[in-house]
């Protein structure tokens, strides 16, 4: 490819000579003194940017630093040596979760797909319910009313996970010959969508019913928290757009459908892709809680078969390639999503 002058310079009548674009000595200038704008800026914000170093550090020591220890997917386990130390394996931990004819590549399978059960159920019911509160927070004209009402949303949130879960519990205890099943046991029973056998024996130990329990309480745990998003999101609708809604004749459903999913559309679709990247990210410590051995079969995921081969077993080579593999198809399923966000929406992360 031939340049020209002209691809540089532009021509000045006045003068009668070539002169340099001053759009381009603007941008020379800016590229020149790009890195002492930025020192100026941090220089005048210092107090703002000084608030980030404790999340650096964090991000650093729990985030960073710890991807050193996943050598340990691909080393001999010793306990004795460091990880750099020990002897390279290969990617045998990996083969024996995926083809192994053992035990263990069956316990991991059924991990898997009850990760992913559970995460897709909770995308299923879980997701929508926060944007059915916001909506329902955005149509109740008293702020007294709509105050008292977010806040008893958002306490579960605020309990620790060892309290929810001892409410679960408590909720569906099994009976015994001192005290009888639990409220909600006894509620299932009256409306006959149990037998009373099974409550005396206990929902928790019924593989059958863990799934529900631990969507249900979930959904009861976050949606109140999670529709912040979506009720700031809503609350910065311009009024003028629902009154030419009112205007054309649209009534309470109508400005939800035309005026304000619409509009959140963006932040649905933003949350929506944050959402499926941590689909195999489910929190193993709440099923760590609520499992029992009799509910395996449908409770155990690929996080708690980790911390019983790691900790239990001292196989810590097969959880390391466990959550190694669970955390590469969740980046996966992010850059997945992200992807097809932006080409049917132009809306996504990056």
């Amino acid at each position: 490819m031939q340049l020209n002058v002209t691809d540089y310079l532009i021509f000045d009548e006045e003068s009668g000579t070539y002169i340099e674009n001053p759009e381009q000595v603007v941008r020379d200038d800016v590229e020149k003194h790009h890195w002492l704008n930025v020192l100026r800026t941090v220089l005048k914000d210092w107090r703002l940017y000084l608030m980030l170093v404790p999340m650096l550090v964090v991000f650093l020591l729990w985030r960073y630093f710890p991807m050193y220890e996943l050598l340990g997917c691909f080393k001999v386990t010793d306990d004795v040596k460091p990880v750099a130390d020990q002897f390279y394996s290969g990617f045998s931990y990996f083969r024996s979760l995926l083809v192994g004819s053992g035990s263990l590549s069956t316990e991991f399978w059924r991990a898997f797909r009850n990760t992913f059960l559970l995460s897709f159920y909770g995308l299923c019911f879980g997701f929508p319910m926060p944007i059915i509160i916001a909506l329902f927070f955005n149509e109740i004209r008293s702020n007294i009313a709509r105050s008292i009402y977010q806040v008893v949303t958002y306490l579960p949130k605020f309990m620790s996970t060892v309290v929810m879960t001892s409410l679960v519990m408590m909720l569906v205890k099994q009976g015994s010959l001192t005290s009888g099943t639990g409220i909600l046991s006894q509620f299932l029973v009256q409306l006959g969508m149990i037998s009373e056998e099974t409550a005396y024996a206990g929902l928790m130990n019924n593989p059958s019913f863990f799934r529900a329990i631990y969507q249900i309480s979930g959904i009861w745990e976050g949606a109140g928290y999670d529709s912040i998003v979506f009720f700031a999101a809503i609350i910065a609708i311009a009024p003028t757009s629902y009154e030419a809604a009112q205007i054309d004749g649209a009534g309470k459903l109508a400005q939800m459908k035309y005026v304000v999913l619409p509009s959140i559309l963006s932040t649905i679709v933003i949350m929506l892709i944050t959402r499926i990247g941590s689909l195999l990210n489910v929190g193993y410590e709440k099923v760590l809680l609520l499992y029992n051995p009799n509910t395996y079969i449908t409770a155990d995921v690929v996080s708690t078969f980790a911390n019983r081969y790691g900790i239990g077993n001292t196989m810590k080579g097969i959880a390391s390639a466990a959550e190694m593999m669970n955390n590469v198809i969740g980046m996966l399923l992010v850059i997945g999503a992200n992807t097809i966000a932006r080409k049917a929406s132009d809306v996504s992360l990056y």
